[in-house]
């Protein structure tokens, strides 16, 4: 199922424990970009290593409390980068704002994400259909927040093999899921060509958590 054309109307969609805020993020995108660069230059951006040994090739770097990490003892949140040897960086207000608010338009009053991976797409790279599943509390939503070129979203079921619906996800896109839906397998398709204006050739997403 594609959903393009039932968006062009809309700045909000509910599917099936999704929802889609359209543009959401663009009234602070200025300090949101701000804020963004802040975080990569106190921890750049890296390719962390899968639990089997390979390069994701997804660059990531972590804000708040806790960072999520991947190497051959498995994925993970920890308080401590592991290539700085050092705590992250502080999550951005405005980063925590946006999150608390998307969060509370889709449903949930209380989210208070203690964990921001970021993750930068260049054309040619993919996230895999996977679950966010190594958080404490699945009672928690995620929140996920597009920056940079368009991309396509896969949100499917329980089971890898659900046939996913695909969603374009855009500059200032967010969208929220959770209850029923935390377990969701997901992913982003492989990037195409595109330039924005700002951040080039890139993808940046941020998916907000609470991990601990």
């Amino acid at each position: 199922m594609d959903l393009l054309s039932s968006l062009e109307s809309s700045q909000r969609l509910d599917l099936d424990g999704l929802v889609y805020l359209r543009g959401y993020a663009l009234p602070n995108q200025t300090q949101l970009l701000d804020d963004l660069h802040a975080v990569i230059s106190a921890a750049p951006l890296r390719q962390m290593t899968t639990p089997m040994g390979f390069a994701m090739s997804v660059a990531t770097t972590s804000c708040g409390a806790l960072g999520w990490v991947s190497d051959q003892q498995g994925y993970r949140y920890s308080p401590i980068d592991p290539i700085r040897q050092a705590l992250w960086p502080a999550m951005p207000e405005s980063f925590f704002v946006l999150a608390n608010t998307a969060a509370n338009i889709a449903g949930y009053t209380d989210f208070a994400p203690d964990a921001c991976l970021i993750n930068q797409y260049q054309i040619g790279t993919k996230m895999g259909l996977h679950q966010d599943k190594n958080e404490r509390d699945f009672t928690q939503p995620i929140v996920s927040v597009s920056l940079g070129i368009a991309a396509r979203f896969q949100f499917g079921g329980k089971k890898r093999t659900d046939k996913p619906t695909q969603l374009r996800l855009e500059h200032g896109d967010v969208i929220v899921w959770g209850g029923d839906a935390r377990l969701n397998y997901h992913g982003i398709m492989t990037m195409q060509s595109g330039c924005h204006a700002i951040l080039g050739n890139t993808r940046v997403n941020l998916t907000f958590r609470k991990a601990g």
